[in-house]
């Protein structure tokens, strides 16, 4: 399932939501590609939303958690990567 929780993180000027999936990281990837997400916004085991869009990317699909939710679901799911992990999307493989 993919998840979003709430723009409450705070970068660039900005506030930021997570969008992750707690099934696999290829349908976060086929997801956000639909949304038209760039790879950059990749971080380890998610996609960093920028505030306006998060109506959209729930409209899209994405199903709407607390940031606590979030992270216990990808842990639950094996799917939660520290920093320095290895990379878990194709186009960061070298």
């Amino acid at each position: 399932m993919i998840l979003i929780d709430p723009p409450n993180a705070p970068g660039h000027g900005r506030l930021w939501s997570h969008l992750a999936s707690d099934t696999s990281y290829d349908e976060l990837h086929v997801f956000a590609r639909g949304l038209g997400s760039p790879a950059r916004g990749f971080d380890r085991d998610h996609y960093d939303v920028p505030s306006e869009r998060y109506d959209d990317v729930v409209a899209a699909g994405a199903v709407p958690v607390t940031s606590r939710e979030l992270i216990t679901r990808l842990r639950a799911a094996g799917l939660r990567r520290r920093k320095h992990a290895p990379p878990t999307h194709p186009e960061e493989e070298d």
